[in-house]
C-alpha cells in the first residue's frame, strides 16, 4: 500500500458484470509498478529534495489523468464535493513527503510494511469521525496490526531508526485520504477523485519547486526520473482499470503483494534484506489487514441485504 498512490482502493466498481480474474491480474501489475516506483523514489531521495522527488512522481500521475480525461472526457473534473477533493490532494502531498523522507534511511521493505497499518488507522478514524460501527473482532484486528508494526520497528532493541516516524506519519495522512474517499464514494467516481488528487498535488508541489529544484546531472538520474514518472502513471491506470472491471472486495487484498515486490526490489537495488523479525511483523500486519478486509466485506454484504429487505417491505 504505497502511500503515494492516489486511487481509493476500497471504492466499489461500477461494472454490473465484474471480471474479477482480469481485475486481479491488473491489480497485481499495478502494485508491481508501484513497487518499482517506490524503489526509484528511494534512489532519487539521495540526490534531490523530497518535494522534487514527489513532484517527479506526481507528473506521472498527472499524465495518467490526462490520458483518462482524453478517454473518458472532461466530465471527470466535475465534482459534487470539490472542497473535500482538494483536501484529499493536500493529504496526498504530505503523505508523499513523509514517505520519501523516511526511505532515505529506512529499508524499503520495512517502510512499506509499516505503511500497511493504514487500514487500522482508517478503522479508528472511521469510528471516530464517520460514526461507523466497529465490532470487537475488528478492534482486535486493529490491536494485532499495531503489534505487528511494533515487531517490525522494535523500539528500544537497538535497531530502531527514528526516521520510521515519517513512515507512520505517511500512513496517518494516507489513512485520512482513505476516510475522505469514503465521504466521496457516493458523490464522485474513482476517476474524478484521482484527477482532483493528482491536479491538486501537482499544483502544490509546483509552487515549492523553484525553492528546492536541483537539475539532474547524469543520464542515469534522468533515466530513473523517467522510470519513476512512467511507473507512477502506469500503476495508477492499472489500479483504476482493475477497480472499474472487478469487485473491489476481491481485488483489494492484492495490494499486499507490494511487500513482496518491495522486498525484491530493495534487495536487488540496495542489498537490503529484512531480518526474520521484519518478516514476522509483516505476516502479522498482513493477516490482520486481510481479516479487516474480510470483516468489512461481511458488513457491506449484511448492509446490502438489510437494504434489500427494507425495500421489499416498503409499500409500493
Amino acid at each position: 500500500m504505497t502511500t503515494l498512490h492516489a486511487t481509493p482502493i476500497h471504492t466499489a466498481p461500477g461494472s454490473s458484470a465484474p471480471d474479477n480474474l482480469r481485475g486481479l491480474v491488473l491489480m497485481a501489475l499495478g502494485f508491481f509498478a508501484f513497487a518499482a516506483c517506490d524503489v526509484q523514489a528511494k534512489y532519487l531521495a539521495d540526490s534531490f529534495h523530497p518535494a522534487q522527488v514527489v513532484w517527479f512522481r506526481q507528473i506521472g500521475l498527472f499524465l495518467g489523468v490526462v490520458v483518462l480525461i482524453t478517454i473518458k472526457g472532461t466530465h471527470l473534473l466535475r465534482s459534487r464535493l470539490p472542497g473535500i477533493q482538494i483536501t484529499r490532494g493536500v493529504t496526498a502531498v504530505i503523505s508523499g513527503l513523509c514517505f520519501v523522507l523516511a526511505v532515505r534511511s529506512v529499508p524499503l521493505a520495512d517502510a512499506v510494511a509499516v505503511t500497511f497499518i493504514a487500514p487500522f488507522i482508517v478503522t479508528l478514524l472511521s469510528a471516530l469521525f464517520l460514526r461507523e460501527p466497529v465490532g470487537p473482532r475488528r478492534w482486535a484486528a486493529v490491536a494485532v496490526g499495531f503489534a505487528g508494526m511494533l515487531v517490525v520497528i522494535r523500539p528500544g532493541f537497538g535497531v530502531f531508526d527514528p526516521a520510521i516516524f515519517f513512515v507512520v506519519g505517511a500512513a496517518c495522512f494516507f489513512s485520512m485520504r482513505q476516510v475522505l474517499s469514503r465521504s466521496l464514494a457516493g458523490a464522485d467516481s474513482v476517476s474524478t477523485t484521482v484527477a482532483y488528487t493528482s491536479i491538486t498535488a501537482t499544483l502544490l508541489l509546483s509552487l515549492a519547486l523553484p525553492f528546492v529544484w536541483t537539475t539532474p546531472q547524469t543520464l542515469q538520474l534522468w533515466a530513473v526520473i523517467v522510470g519513476l514518472t512512467a511507473t507512477a502513471g502506469l500503476g495508477e491506470i492499472l489500479v483504476i482499470r482493475a477497480l472499474d472491471i472487478a469487485q473491489a472486495s476481491v481485488v483489494a487484498p492484492m495490494q499486499y503483494s507490494l511487500i513482496i515486490w518491495s522486498t525484491f526490489y530493495g534487495f536487488v537495488v540496495f542489498g537490503d534484506l529484512p531480518d526474520h523479525w521484519t518478516f514476522v511483523g509483516c505476516a502479522i500486519i498482513v493477516a490482520s489487514g486481510l481479516y479487516t478486509l474480510h470483516r468489512e466485506r461481511l458488513n457491506a454484504r449484511a448492509a446490502k441485504q438489510q437494504a434489500q429487505a427494507d425495500a421489499a417491505k416498503a409499500p409500493a
